[in-house]
C-alpha cells in the first residue's frame, strides 16, 4: 500500500484532515508508544495563521444526525508560536510533516510559506484558501482568477511541495483546481467542510437564535461524503496534479471508493473524533479490500 506523493514515500494512502487529530496531545497521553501506531502515513498540522487566534466564541459543536457542525475558527499560536513550541514536538513523530497555513491576502500566505518551508522538519505545505480576502471580501479559493494569483505569488517562495486545499462552496471547483494547477500547485485537496447553521434548540422566537457563538460552521461527516465523491471526480479529471480527497471517510471500502473517483491520497477527519485510531484501522482495511481485488475476492467482502 506504499504510494509515492509530491516526492514523499508514504507506507499507505491514509493521512488526517487538517485539525482533527492533535499529534501533540496524543504524544502527551501515549508517550513514545504513539510512533508505533500512528494512524496516518503523514501528519498535516492545524491551520496555522501569521499571527495568534483564540478561536471563535463557544458553542463552537454540533452534532447532527449524520455528522457535525464545528465553529473552532482555528485557534493557534501563530507562526512564531508554531515554530518555537509546536514544530519541535511535530518533528519528533514518525512520518511526513505538512504544515497547513492560512492567510487573508496573498502577502500574509507568502510570509507563511515561506518561513515554514524554510525548516527542514517541513516535508509540505498545504494552504488553506477559504479565508476571505479582505479586500474583497470573497473567498480566496472561490474565485479562480484570485486562486491563482495568489498561488502564483506563493509559489516562488518554497522549493516545497505545495498543495492547495480547495473550498468546496465555490460555483466550479474543477475551475478553481485547474487554475491551482496552472499557478504551479504539487497538489489539491478536497473538500473542506460545507457552510452551515444549527438553530438552538431552546429557541423558538423571531429572528431565529443559532447555536454556534459565531452563528456559522462548517459540516463535516458522512452527510458530506457523496459531495465530496463528485468533487474529487470532476477535479480529477480535470487536473494532472495528485489529489487528495477527503469528506466523511469513516472505512476502507469509503476511502477505496475516494480513491476510486481519482484521489491519490485519502484523508480523515470527523471520524477521527470518534476513534482516534481510525487512520491506522482504515488504512487497514483499505489494503485488505486491495488485497482482496488483486485476488478475485471483493465480493465476498462487500
Amino acid at each position: 500500500m506504499s504510494v509515492a506523493f509530491c516526492g514523499l514515500e508514504l507506507a499507505h494512502p491514509v493521512i488526517n484532515g487538517s485539525g482533527t487529530f492533535d499529534a501533540i496531545a496524543a504524544r502527551r497521553a501515549f508517550g513514545d508508544a504513539l510512533d508505533a501506531a500512528f494512524p496516518f502515513s503523514a501528519f498535516v498540522s492545524k491551520t496555522i495563521t501569521l499571527r495568534p487566534r483564540a478561536g471563535n466564541p463557544p458553542p463552537r459543536l454540533f452534532e447532527t444526525p449524520a455528522g457535525m457542525i464545528n465553529s473552532i475558527g482555528l485557534p493557534n499560536k501563530g507562526l512564531d508560536g508554531y515554530l518555537t513550541d509546536d514544530l519541535p514536538q511535530l518533528a519528533r513523530l514518525p512520518v511526513p510533516l505538512i504544515t497547513n497555513v492560512m492567510g487573508a491576502t496573498a502577502e500574509e500566505l507568502s510570509e507563511l510559506v515561506e518561513a515554514v518551508g524554510a525548516r527542514d522538519e517541513v516535508a509540505a505545505v498545504e494552504l488553506n484558501v477559504s479565508c476571505p480576502n479582505v479586500a474583497t471580501g470573497l473567498d480566496i479559493g472561490a474565485v479562480p482568477a484570485e486562486l491563482e494569483r495568489v498561488v502564483s505569488a506563493v509559489r516562488p517562495r518554497t522549493g516545497k511541495p505545495l498543495i492547495v486545499k480547495l473550498t468546496p462552496n465555490t460555483a466550479d471547483v474543477a475551475a478553481c483546481a485547474r487554475a491551482a494547477e496552472a499557478a504551479g500547485a504539487d497538489a489539491v485537496s478536497l473538500i473542506n467542510t460545507l457552510r452551515a447553521m444549527a438553530m438552538h434548540p431552546a429557541s423558538s422566537g423571531s429572528p431565529p437564535t443559532p447555536w454556534l457563538g459565531a452563528r456559522t460552521g462548517g459540516l463535516s461527516g458522512p452527510a458530506i461524503r457523496a459531495v465530496a465523491l463528485a468533487q474529487v471526480a470532476a477535479v480529477a479529471a480535470a487536473v494532472d496534479i495528485p489529489v487528495v480527497g477527503m469528506g466523511g471517510v469513516a472505512t476502507g471500502r469509503q476511502a477505496r471508493d475516494v480513491m476510486r473517483a481519482g484521489a491519490t491520497l485519502v484523508a480523515v477527519g470527523t471520524e477521527s473524533f470518534r476513534d482516534p485510531g481510525a487512520g491506522g484501522r482504515i488504512a487497514g482495511e483499505l489494503a485488505e479490500l486491495e488485497k482482496a481485488c488483486k485476488t478475485g475476492q471483493d465480493r465476498q467482502l462487500a
